[in-house]
């Protein structure tokens, strides 16, 4: 059984920001586990046509590690080459061990420690725990009538089969969210019919994209102009909040008439326009930002399916619809999205005590600036409950986060403790300021259903308010909020005011 100071799950952005940030801390006894047989995350496991990021790639990527973008939003292929790029300028692939999907983890009280449990059968022993799976890393496919019975080739947008050729051939994709809204472009005039299966429409704006120049490369490679111009992209953003949290009228004024124009200028046909306008506020739901789907609906060889001519049936051959028609199809992709809700993590937790994460979680996830939970020790959880951004990169999250946990960490380390905990009371007060603020947003207030509720009908996958409020808090660790738990050995608890505030070196 092999031990570390820290296990690292998932090896994504938020497992790299972690493991850059322990190496600059001088804390090299960890290792990144990936379930898959390969490194990077999102970027690397979605290679669906038309991949791309919807926040200028200037923001959307680490503070410390800038890159020559080739354009303002990067399409897959780049995104993928700056994620090795990262791995191997910070040598995370030698810290990393692939096809290692973990089962369970569980704190041994009598060890002060994690044993984390692989699906191989190894056990690895950890005495700090982050979990960075990532919201967005296990795919749901809705349990349609007849499902199993489809004789064609079938998947998930998630894993898309690369030795499958489209071309010519009859495909259905069910859903229009994010990845649907880029797959159905780059597919459309490949295919020899393409039909949509919408449940409900999204906001869409046109996507401001640019191909950067020579020059403007060269310019963004000097550093005062680079963060000039990451600052200028992160400002204006952030200021979307006061529409999201603050503004009905600017939402609906601004944003959505915006919107508005943009299905007027690309759909001609009165009913497809009316398919594709949404019956609920902009900002809901995830604003799609696309120049090419409304057009790729106009195409004579797609067909849209609102929910009036919705999935009846799937057989062996294809899709009938509640209309009654039936669809031949040689290809079903699901675009349906993922459990980025009530599943943030995908595996049992076992706490102290034998609490499990799932019961505390049972009514909806909850945790200390997303991040820590009571009852379980030394364990981290990057982009956890209420820490998505609807407006901004979730970069700059994560590495908000990292700000607590380095912090958490050090905490431990200064006072020879053996773990660090976050007490009730603390979370409680956290979570219960986080869900009293929601009730302002528009996540909560837009009339949709969406993936940012949990059953419970809290909305748990965003944080309601600027990313820079988070960020404060982040950096501001309070140790009252906390308890150290002192080694076994030692026979007395170590106390909060013991603790001397440490000099604070997360990267931002």
């Amino acid at each position: 059984m092999s031990e570390y100071t820290v296990v690292i799950i998932g090896s994504g952005f938020g497992g790299q920001c972690a493991a850059i940030n322990l190496k600059k801390r001088g804390i090299e006894d960890f290792i990144m586990l990936e379930r898959r047989d390969f490194m990077g995350g999102t970027w690397c496991q979605n290679s669906y046509p038309g991949a791309a990021v919807d926040v200028q790639s200037l923001l959307y990527s680490i503070e410390s590690e800038p890159y020559d973008w080739s354009q303002m939003f990067a399409e897959g292929a780049e995104l993928q080459q700056y994620t090795e790029h990262v791995i191997t300028k910070h040598g995370l692939r030698e810290k990393t061990r692939t096809n290692s999907n973990v089962q369970r983890t569980e704190w041994h009280e009598n060890e002060q420690r994690w044993h984390v449990h692989l699906q191989t059968g190894d056990v690895i022993k950890a005495q700090f725990v982050i979990n960075a799976s990532g919201p967005l890393s296990t795919p749901v496919i809705p349990n349609f009538k007849g499902r199993d019975t489809f004789k064609g080739k079938t998947f998930h947008t998630n894993a898309w089969d690369q030795q499958y050729n489209h071309k010519g051939k009859r495909v259905a994709i069910i859903g229009s969210g994010a990845s649907a809204a880029q797959v159905i472009p780059a597919i459309a005039p490949e295919v020899g019919h393409l039909h949509v299966f919408q449940r409900s429409p999204h906001w869409v704006l046109p996507r401001p994209d640019r191909v950067f120049k020579p020059w403007q490369r060269a310019l963004l490679k000097v550093e005062p102009i680079r963060k000039l111009a990451r600052s200028a992209i992160y400002w204006g953003l952030e200021s979307r909040v006061i529409a999201f949290k603050y503004s009905d009228f600017a939402l609906k004024n601004i944003a959505q008439r915006e919107a508005l124009h943009h299905i007027k200028k690309q759909i001609k046909d009165p009913a497809l326009r009316k398919k594709v306008t949404p019956d609920f506020t902009i900002g809901c739901k995830r604003i799609i930002l696309s120049n090419t789907l409304y057009p790729a609906y106009c195409r004579p060889n797609v067909s849209l399916h609102d929910k009036t001519d919705g999935i009846a049936e799937i057989n062996e051959t294809g899709i009938k619809t509640l209309s009654g028609e039936q669809i031949e199809l040689d290809c079903i992709v699901y675009s349906t999205g993922y459990d980025a809700t009530d599943g943030v993590i995908s595996y049992p937790v076992v706490g102290k005590g034998g609490t499990k994460l799932a019961d505390v979680w049972n009514e909806f996830p909850r945790a200390y600036l997303g991040t820590t939970v009571p009852q379980f020790p030394n364990l981290f959880i990057v982009t956890g409950p209420n820490t998505g951004i609807g407006h901004t990169s979730a970069i700059f999250v994560i590495e908000a986060q990292m700000h607590y946990i380095m912090r958490a960490i050090a905490e431990v380390k200064a006072k020879k403790a053996a773990a660090i905990e976050v007490k009730p009371q603390a979370e409680e007060r956290y979570t219960t300021h986080i869900h009293s603020e929601m009730e302002k947003t528009v996540w909560k207030r837009g009339g949709c259903t969406s993936w940012y509720k949990s059953k419970s009908g809290h909305v748990v996958a965003m944080f309601p308010g600027f990313s820079y409020t988070y960020l404060r808090m982040a950096r501001n660790f309070k140790m009252n909020d906390h308890v150290l738990q002192a080694p076994l050995a030692q026979q007395q608890p170590l106390h909060s005011d013991e603790s001397a505030l440490l000099t604070e070196g997360a990267a931002a």
